[in-house]
């Protein structure tokens, strides 16, 4: 049997190596400079710990702390070290499971008393003094009895229950940093000194052990941590003015909506909340008659049948809410809008001539939400989708499906957003409907994929994901970039070619046969109270004028000007425009103040000089300047600038045909 590996490296040159000889080996007779930068290697394309060994011909990255790579790699190891400062500072307390997550990393501690906030520099100040040693991360292969021993011995109970976790056929990996050990897949870097200086702790947070409820309550911490200090700086800023836009602060602020105990994750509207809300709804619908979809209703709750044939009950059950009936009925809200469409669909003959035919409802639907889940309007149990389905032909897929592309695309430059990234999501492992089926409808939607990426010329950015399409078809996942870089994934195109065929809809083709319609779910918005809060944030309160709820305020400096401020109150009305009289007997800077926290865009202030004058002076938003100009100039500036954008294109080129 050879002794001899074969290793390819990134410029496509091979070399022979003793089987056995690990990544550290190969970089270090290369050169030590390659060595001192080097924190793990791929192999295949594998990140690994670079002092594995190699047993196998294999093609070999060295990945550096500036790689992308090693991101995931600082945050594992910060995680490991975070860890190990809090049982030097708690003797006893216990260490359950500490992942990393999106910007960061958080564990979970099992420990008598309540950390408290003074309890993070501490911990950081021992994390400093840890990462300074530069003590080497060693891996060991224990076996399960001896690795139970050892956690139990040490009064680790939890570390014990997840030896017990580890299936049969994968090694139990001990991590060794210094004296400290602890159980982990892996990776890690060389040693802890590589972390860098660039972490921070963020908070204290309850969770339970394993997510559930019913089991003990445990103590998390959440940290970050970067490459370069740079990058940790530029995140706390983010953090920071993302706290600034929190639509929960801004809608309390706004007197947009609010939440209560007894209807969690369900909206209260207040009324320019729903104005606004209305807004996105009008200018959807307009959107969408124009692209010759036509509005539908179905019912909120329907009997389980439909859920049963539709494949809901068996892969959705958990998200619905079920209510049983006095007559042993069993009825559900409707989590989705999909199977009432088809009932609409199959009540009539459909021939091929009819296709596509695009129907679409605001749905409200019902979804349970874990309580811990809920955020405001981004993760709700009650919201309204612009939801619609497309019944078409297998030859119309290509064409529908680029048609709702550039619908989205600009919908989403209506409202501001142009940085926007399609990812293409796979059959999931829990699905309904037969391979073949799948091929064709994930064959369609690359398809799409890649015409939207050559339209584009590169502008849109693409992704294929694996495994998380939806339990009845692939999809194409709208992902918006925010003003301060956040991702928002928003709509979806999703080719279906199993739920007609379950619920039994067909159409007649050209030959008098009976056809299965390929079915076309589509969201733009996806749940407008989600978009909603997406709106506000981005835009920090300051939304654009054609979607204010309260365009304009007029405030009076004295109290002569009230008749004055009673006949530009009216006025502005009578052109459409959305405001209210401020005429309390208050100075104008705590009227100003007042308006401006409430995000009110417009503020028209006048006194006795304006009433005299016939004029009117304005403030915007966000500017401390003034802008004086006759009440006609001030209505016919703030009317074409209250225009939605969809309709203002619609003058225009109307105005140019004539």
């Amino acid at each position: 049997m050879s002794t001899q590996i074969t290793v390819t490296f990134p410029d496509g040159a091979t070399r022979d190596f003793e089987k056995g000889t690990t990544g550290r080996d190969i970089a270090g007779g290369i050169s030590k400079s390659l060595l001192k930068k080097t924190v793990a290697m791929a192999l295949d394309g594998t990140v690994v710990d670079l002092a594995d060994p190699i047993e196998a011909d294999a093609a070999i990255e060295f990945i550096s702390r500036d790689d992308d790579r090693a991101l995931e790699l600082i945050r594992h190891d910060c995680a490991h070290v975070m860890a190990e400062a809090v049982q030097e500072l708690w003797p006893g307390t216990q260490v359950t499971i500490g992942p990393v997550i999106e910007d960061g990393f958080f564990y979970d501690f099992a420990k008598q008393e309540p950390f408290r906030p003074e309890d993070i520099a501490k911990i950081e100040k021992k994390m400093q003094q840890i990462i300074a040693k530069n003590a080497p991360f060693t891996k060991d292969v224990w076996s399960r009895t001896k690795a139970k021993k050892h956690f139990a011995a040490q009064g680790e109970h939890y570390k014990v229950e997840l030896v017990d976790a580890i299936p049969e056929d994968e090694d139990v990996k001990i991590y060794k940093q210094g004296d400290w050990l602890d159980l982990c897949r892996g990776p890690h870097m060389a040693s802890t000194g590589q972390i860098g200086k660039a972490f921070k702790l963020q908070k204290f947070a309850g969770a339970y052990w394993r997510g559930d409820s019913k089991n003990a309550q445990l103590q998390r911490i959440y940290g970050t941590a970067w490459a370069k200090d740079s990058d940790l700086k530029d995140y706390l800023t983010r953090l920071e003015e993302a706290e600034k836009r929190d639509h929960r602060k801004l809608g309390r602020e706004m007197d947009l909506f609010h939440f209560q105990e007894e209807a969690p994750g369900s909206v209260f509207w207040h009324a320019k909340g729903w104005d606004l809300f209305q807004s996105l709804i009008s200018y959807m619908r307009r959107r969408q008659q124009d692209a010759g979809y036509i509005e539908v209703n179905s019912p909120d709750m329907m009997d389980r049948t439909f859920w049963e044939l539709s494949g809901h009950w068996e892969n959705y059950r958990e998200n619905m809410f079920v209510s049983e009936t006095e007559d042993e009925r069993t009825f559900c809200c409707k989590p989705m809008n999909c199977p009432g469409h088809v009932q609409i669909y199959k009540h009539g003959l459909k021939s091929y001539r009819d296709l596509p035919l695009k129907m679409a409802e605001f749905g409200k639907v019902h979804r349970y939400e874990p309580s811990g889940a809920l955020h405001g309007l981004l993760r709700v149990r009650h919201f309204t989708q612009d939801d619609a389905h497309i019944f078409i032909t297998e030859d119309q897929m290509m064409s529908e499906c680029l048609a709702i592309n550039d619908l989205m695309l600009s919908i989403y430059k209506d409202f501001g957003f142009e940085d926007i990234f399609i990812k293409l999501s796979l059959r999931p492992e829990k699905r309904v409907g037969a391979d073949e089926l799948w091929d064709k409808a994930e064959k369609a939607l690359s398809d799409v994929l890649d015409e939207v990426k050559a339209r584009s010329d590169g502008h849109v950015k693409t992704a294929v994901n694996p495994d998380e399409g939806a339990f009845y078809g692939p999809k194409l996942e709208y992902v918006l970039r925010d003003a301060i870089g956040r991702e928002w994934q928003c709509g979806t195109t999703q080719v279906d070619f199993n739920l007609a065929e379950r619920l039994g809809a067909f159409y007649i083709d050209e030959t008098s046969e009976k056809r299965t319609p390929v079915l076309i779910h589509r969201a733009m918005f996806g749940s407008l109270e989600r978009f909603t809060g997406i709106l506000i944030e981005n835009y920090a309160g300051h939304l654009p004028l054609w979607l204010s709820p309260l365009q304009a305020v007029v405030c009076t400096i004295v109290s002569e000007a009230d008749a004055y401020a009673q006949e530009i109150g009216d006025k502005l009305k009578m052109a459409g425009l959305k405001c209210a009289l401020d005429l309390r007997n208050e100075k104008i800077n705590y009227k100003v103040r007042e308006h401006s926290l409430a995000k009110v865009p417009v503020l028209i202030v006048v006194g006795r000089r304006e009433a005299e004058e016939g004029k009117v002076s304005i403030r915007r938003l966000g500017s401390q300047n003034q802008s004086v100009m006759t009440l006609d100039e001030a209505i016919a500036t703030l009317s074409d600038e209250a225009v939605p954008p969809d309709l203002a294109r619609k003058r225009l080129a109307a105005s140019k045909a004539a």
